[in-house]
């Protein structure tokens, strides 16, 4: 007897007899790699699959999360997978369900996120019919259309390839560079009776990662960073990237012992606790003038990049100044990063955790500043901390705006505030618009976790910066909590990217997840609006009409607040609010003159204008 007749016998007699299916067999393979949950939305040619999550979520195994639109189960695939490290998994059923995953599924090639997309097809014998939403390569082809967004891209045209399909797709899912895959399969496929009740493949021990690296380059990195020329302070700086959070604890522990500072990309800004005594915040998109300052420095013989695609946002718009010169050490896990940084000194390929534990133990201790304690895991007092300027090294814009008193609230204010407001270990997403510009560089939460916490997947600010599609972080924040349920998520959207995709609160309300949505309501378009301020363009197509956002979460039942001062905010129930299991809404009124710290992007819309 096999496990699924083990299954089979708690199903009530009176129910449908089920066989165990190809649809069975994948669901299987997929609680072997430690996969949760699939995010999507039935649908007649993918009713195979949802049978099969059925009798999974019988025994503990994945289950579903029905979403609202399929491209928020993009999203939360999404976001599932940066705060886990486990596949993330949506599915839709055939024509317009598998349309919609497309734009997820893009965002989560650019966020190079594995995630395994799932899509029905008609059965095969109509290909070519006509039928139902058919969409074949002989109707709307679906397949063609994820062919340029996705890493592995195949319809499964026989049950025999099933198998080995989706074993290659999840395989080349976290092949570096990660990024999505995508399996369409008929729906007779899907129901075809699986001749073994158990997966073929370990995929668990496939995919054990590698900790290899080019020791011949790290040896020659090791030598650069002995040499005596770097003894004077700011000799070298360090630029983290998003791909270095599962190696963070070592990096630092390495610049400190160099006395080297430390800037950020956008993405890596949510690695590194923004008061350490050697941070001197992000270079890039909203980015501050400390980092530039710091970067600019004569003095500096080395900068070593870490784990950053050096793209337009990260390399402050190609900057050849400050960033790609020959002073530049690139290190990552993908030598087609290299490919932005020709210019380098030297590149060190491989994982960046063991590059720098080699680092760590082969510098001589003579070289190294090991007297300066106060690193970055030292604890303060939350209630008392006043995280004014004293307590970092990196230097705001308009530092006035942030202790502003006026109504409607500043958004600098706002984004200084919510740290102090919510718990450590607090998430924060930051949307498509002037969300993720204010959040960059006005949000700084205070990195309270021990080294263990730091070098894993988990990431305190996230935010989409290359494909960017609005609605992104609220999906992924759904997503994120779903993958832990532990602590807070607070999700920073616009009210034109809310209007796009708010009805996902649902999902969290459904779920009983501590997501906190902030919306920026300014009553326009935002980024679009001053934009068009700031390039000299025509004023168009960027008024919202007014709405009443908490009164759409009170309808859709979950808890929501109005907020139009900074004192009003600081006299929300914070405690309740991050106690309570289900979502709430801050509906925040915000000062729709202020001018965010866009200034990178509205030169580049000048230079292509």
């Amino acid at each position: 007897m096999n496990k699924f007749s083990n299954i089979v016998a708690v199903i009530p007699s009176h129910a449908p007899k089920y066989i165990y299916t190809y649809g069975n067999l994948l669901i299987d393979y997929l609680q072997q790699i430690s996969v949760k949950y699939v995010f999507g939305i039935p649908g007649g040619a993918i009713e195979p699959l949802y049978n099969a999550l059925a009798i999974s979520e019988m025994h503990n195994g994945p289950r579903s999360i029905v979403t609202r639109h399929e491209t928020g189960a993009a999203f939360m695939a999404d976001g599932y997978y940066q705060e886990s490290g486990h596949l993330g998994v949506c599915c839709a059923t055939t024509g317009p369900g598998a349309t919609n995953l497309i734009t997820g599924i893009a965002s989560a090639f650019s966020n190079n996120s594995p995630v395994l997309a799932i899509t029905a097809q008609t059965a095969l014998s109509s290909f070519g019919k006509g039928a139902f939403q058919e969409s074949s390569c002989t109707g709307i082809d679906t397949l063609g259309m994820f062919e340029h967004c996705t890493k592995y891209n195949t319809l499964v045209s026989h049950p025999e390839q099933l198998e080995r399909k989706l074993a290659t797709a999840i395989l080349t899912a976290f092949q570096p560079p990660y990024g999505p895959v995508h399996l369409s399969i008929p729906i007779d496929v899907l129901n075809t009776p699986a001749p073994v009740a158990d997966p073929s493949y370990n995929l668990a021990a496939l995919m054990r990662p590698s900790n290899g690296y080019d020791t011949v380059a790290a040896e020659q990195l090791s030598h650069l960073l002995s040499s005596k020329a770097l003894s004077n302070t700011n000799a070298v700086v360090f630029l983290i990237g998003e791909s270095a959070s599962n190696s963070v604890a070592a990096i630092v522990e390495l610049a400190e012992r160099l006395n080297a500072p430390i800037v950020t990309t956008p993405h890596g800004k949510g690695l590194i606790n923004p008061y350490h005594r050697l941070y001197r915040g992000v270079i890039g998109f909203a980015g501050h003038q400390s980092a530039r300052e710091t970067l600019a420095n004569k003095n500096i013989k080395h900068l070593l990049a870490i784990g950053t695609n050096l793209g337009e946002w990260a390399s402050n718009r190609w900057d050849e100044t400050l960033i790609l010169n020959k002073r530049l050490i690139h290190i990552d896990e993908l030598p087609t990063h290299f490919l932005q940084s020709p210019m380098a000194t030297l590149h060190v390929q491989g994982h960046i955790a063991s590059i720098f534990n080699y680092l760590l133990k082969t510098l001589k201790p003579t070289l190294l500043d090991l007297k300066i304690g106060n690193g970055p895991y030292k604890k303060r007092n939350i209630d008392t901390l006043p995280f004014r300027s004293q307590h970092r090294n990196f230097i705001l814009d308009d530092e006035a705006a942030w202790v502003d008193e006026s109504s409607p609230i500043k958004p600098q204010r706002l984004m200084h505030d919510l740290p102090l407001l919510f718990p450590p270990n607090t998430r924060y997403l930051a949307d498509t618009g002037n969300s993720f510009a204010w959040a960059i560089h006005y949000l700084h939460p205070c990195d309270y976790r021990n080294k263990e916490e730091q070098d894993t997947q988990s990431c305190l600010f996230r935010t989409s910066l290359e494909f960017a599609s609005m609605g992104w972080a609220i999906g992924c924040a759904v997503g994120i909590s779903i993958a832990q349920r532990n602590n807070p998520v607070v999700c920073i959207t616009g009210d034109g990217s809310w209007l796009m995709s708010g009805q996902e609160i649902t999902v969290a309300i459904e779920e009983q997840l501590t997501v906190i949505f902030i919306i920026l309501n300014d009553g326009a378009l935002g980024m679009v609006k001053h934009g068009q301020q700031l390039t000299g363009s025509q004023s168009i197509g960027t008024k919202l009409q007014k709405t009443n956002f908490a009164a759409m979460a009170t309808a859709m039942g979950a808890n929501s607040y109005h907020v139009k001062s900074a004192k009003a905010l600081k006299n929300l129930p914070i405690k309740s609010i991050c106690h309570h299991n289900g979502p709430t809404l801050i509906d925040v009124h915000i000062d729709p003159d202020a001018i965010p710290p866009i200034g990178m992007r509205t030169n580049s819309l000048k230079e292509a204008q």
